[in-house]
């Protein structure tokens, strides 16, 4: 399936079947400013909406749709799974306004119709940038946003401190 009308996103839908990754597999690393991180593949954040790392091989399941800001990591996805990569860069600028309005929308709208992940590589910045703002444009507290997804995944979630700025930023502009 493509989802037309969405400019700079590719949505695609699999119909192959194959094998399941927990929830529970456990990321470790490093982080480029030297922080230790142990955190779950995928963290709940509220309600439907789950973010994380990148699936290996397969995607869970029991997820319905899956926001990608990760396309060079590459795994099959279920029949029932609807996909949308976007390529967004960990990096000091912050990535382009209105693709990040158009996956903010589109999580909105799929968290109504069931799970959504969001992921990246590790699930510490491009994931949490995209889902901080998701909150944010729902109503909550920039600095709220921020500390509920380090709460939920790890105090290591928007090292990016352009990223986290750039959210703060945005709790001036209401």
């Amino acid at each position: 399936m493509r989802w037309s009308g969405v400019a700079g996103v590719d949505a695609t839908r699999d119909d192959d079947e194959a094998a399941v990754i927990s929830a529970k597999d456990i990321l470790r690393g490093i982080t480029h400013i030297g922080q230790v991180v142990e955190m779950p593949l995928f963290s709940q954040v509220t309600g439907n909406l789950w973010m994380g790392g990148c699936p290996v091989i397969q995607a869970p399941v029991e997820f319905d749709f899956i926001i990608n800001l990760y396309p060079w990591g590459r795994y099959e996805i279920h029949a029932h799974q609807v996909q949308v990569t976007a390529r967004l860069y960990d990096a000091a600028e912050i990535p382009d306004e209105k693709l990040l309005a158009r996956l903010t929308h589109l999580i909105r709208q799929f968290c109504v119709q069931g799970k959504v992940l969001v992921h990246c590589q590790m699930g510490l910045n491009r994931s949490p940038l995209v889902v901080a703002l998701t909150l944010i444009e729902s109503g909550m507290k920039p600095a709220d946003a921020i500390g509920l997804l380090r709460e939920r995944r790890s105090m290591a979630v928007l090292c990016n401190s352009t990223f986290e700025r750039w959210l703060l930023s945005l709790e001036f502009l209401e």
